[in-house]
């Protein structure tokens, strides 16, 4: 129990959405209430006029999107808070869902305009599967959106999980006038374009003080009283447990961009939100308040910093005290490695720091030693399970336009795929370059990267594969045999593991059939216990 009141004082959280749904600019806002920035950038239409914080790619500074999942450090009430912004867009959906592997809480925002969305049902599905605690954040109230009780059941039903109202809406679009806190039970009235300070609250002994009637009107008065004795008739008070296990989601309403409701949310967040917890890995769980340090890199992002052609690997902290300049050991290259200058983050801005512990995000200076899943500990061989590296669904062949810059060709196409936003295959046998990604804007992001930050210009060229399966068999003598006939649709991934591209679905499964002695996986992390 060592580091217990350090466990207790982090809470490691990721923040979720479709794209546009205001992502970006509510974790702004945390920040700001945070202290760690002084302005927040404006994120209007897709056209970034201050940079947002949290942004730091080029292409996501053209695009208003966030390609990369940022990690913000910062403190609130005594508390400090590892905030992980995800990519909104699908097609970075796999660092995303990586991202979730190392939080241990989430907070979902809900465009209240668009309600439920693709790539909200996708995310949420991740966090059902490991019962990750959610918290929902109904964003952009002072749009004309749906009506609140549509909205909630709409959540409801197509999340399948229960919410749990923390704040009401009164009205929405121009006509809204604020929140009712229905814990606190007061009032936070809404004025756009202000910072929500605590003048905007407005304390009422209970629903029936003439107060409301004053400040609302009496028609909005006697909705917000109906409302809530309905709301309250239903859900009562909150179970903090049933929240903690992934059965039941606090909502609170607001507009990120006026920075209003936000405040309530936090506040919330750092009261009920989970610290740090256990994890498993392939030999035993390992506790967090053990005394021996372990972790495990989720995330891997080349130059970070243009100027200097750095890599940074991101380590989250399970257990015991990471220390700069400490030797811990590398499992899977079974050697000891110690870092001299880690760092933590707020968005681009980088501090060096001598400790850290169970919750807490730390950027590793890599020269090329990390794979995303390694695990780092104090001797014990185990790798931390769970992390997962997905089938690509486009696959595209690398048609190098400058032969003069083979070589930077190769280390980029090295690094960035080391990042896990695509997978990079070579033809068995061969030496084309085929690389598969979730989704096409990834291709553009990789072709921009390359020549931006290695000066080597490429195109694609489209490949008829279906799916990639990584191959594995008992019998050596089988494999090679269908390695053998099978070899203009064999490549091998990065790390020299075996993987057989399928045209269609047709194909994969009568390989299936025919060759029963072969195992055909989905994801690589059968190759983690190598």
């Amino acid at each position: 129990m060592k580091y217990q009141t350090e466990i207790e004082r982090r809470r490691t959280f990721a923040i979720i959405s479709h794209p546009d749904a205001g992502k970006t600019t509510l974790t702004e806002k945390l920040l700001l209430f945070g202290g760690a920035i002084q302005t927040a950038g404006a994120v209007k239409s897709n056209k970034i006029k201050k940079h947002a914080t949290s942004d730091f790619m080029e292409i996501e500074r053209q695009r208003g999107i966030s390609v990369a999942t940022s990690v913000m450090t910062f403190e609130y009430k005594g508390i400090l808070i590892n905030l992980l912004d995800t990519p909104g867009h699908k097609d970075f959906a796999e660092d995303t869902y990586r991202t979730l592997t190392a939080v241990d809480s989430v907070i979902l925002v809900v465009d209240s305009v668009n309600g439920v969305e693709d790539q909200t049902r996708r995310l949420m599905e991740v966090c059902r599967m490991r019962d990750t605690p959610v918290i929902v954040f109904i964003n952009k109230m002072d749009r004309d959106g749906k009506n609140r009780f549509e909205l909630l059941e709409e959540i409801e039903k197509e999340l399948s999980i229960h919410l749990h109202p923390m704040t009401w809406p009164i009205n929405s679009g121009k006509d809204f006038k604020g929140v009712y806190n229905l814990a606190e039970k007061n009032l936070r009235l809404f004025t756009a374009n202000t910072r929500a300070d605590e003048s905007d609250i407005v304390q009422i002994s209970d629903l029936a003080d003439p107060v409301l009637d004053e400040k609302l009107g009496e028609r909005d008065a006697a909705t917000l009283r109906e409302d809530v004795e309905l709301v309250d008739g239903v859900h009562g008070e909150l179970v903090v447990e049933d929240y903690l296990q992934g059965k039941v989601a606090p909502v609170f309403f607001g507009s990120a961009v006026n920075n209003f409701g936000v405040k309530e949310m936090l506040d919330t967040f750092i009261r009920i939100a989970p610290i740090p917890r256990d994890r498993e890995t392939t030999k035993r769980p390992v506790a967090v308040d053990e005394d021996k340090f372990s972790g495990f890199i989720f995330k891997i992002h080349a130059n970070l910093d243009p100027k200097h052609r750095d890599r940074i690997a991101f380590l989250r902290v399970c257990s015991g005290k990471f220390e700069r300049n400490k030797y811990f050991h590398h499992v899977r290259l079974d050697k000891d490695v110690r870092f001299n200058n880690p760092y933590s983050f707020l968005a681009r801005s980088k501090d060096v720091i001598e400790e850290a512990y169970p919750g807490d995000v730390v950027g590793l200076f890599d020269t090329g030693n990390f794979k995303i899943g390694d695990t780092l500990t104090e001797g014990e061989e185990f790798y931390f399970t769970g992390i997962p590296s997905f089938s690509p669904e486009i696959f595209k062949e690398v048609i190098n336009k400058d032969p003069m810059k083979t070589k930077q060709l190769e280390k980029g196409l090295l690094q960035l795929t080391d990042e896990g936003v695509a997978q990079l295959f070579t033809q068995f046998g061969g030496n084309k370059k085929i690389i598969g990604c979730v989704g096409e804007l990834q291709f553009e992001v990789i072709q921009y990267r390359l020549l931006q930050e290695y000066g080597a210009s490429v195109e694609f060229r489209a490949q008829p594969y279906y799916k990639a399966c990584w191959i594995t068999s008992k019998n050596p003598e089988k494999l090679k045999e269908f390695t053998r006939f099978k070899s203009a649709n064999i490549a091998e991934d990065k790390d020299g593991h075996l993987v057989y591209l399928a045209q269609s679905e047709w194909f994969l499964n009568t390989e299936r059939t025919n060759n029963p002695d072969i195992e055909f996986h989905f994801t690589s992390e059968i190759h983690k216990t190598d």
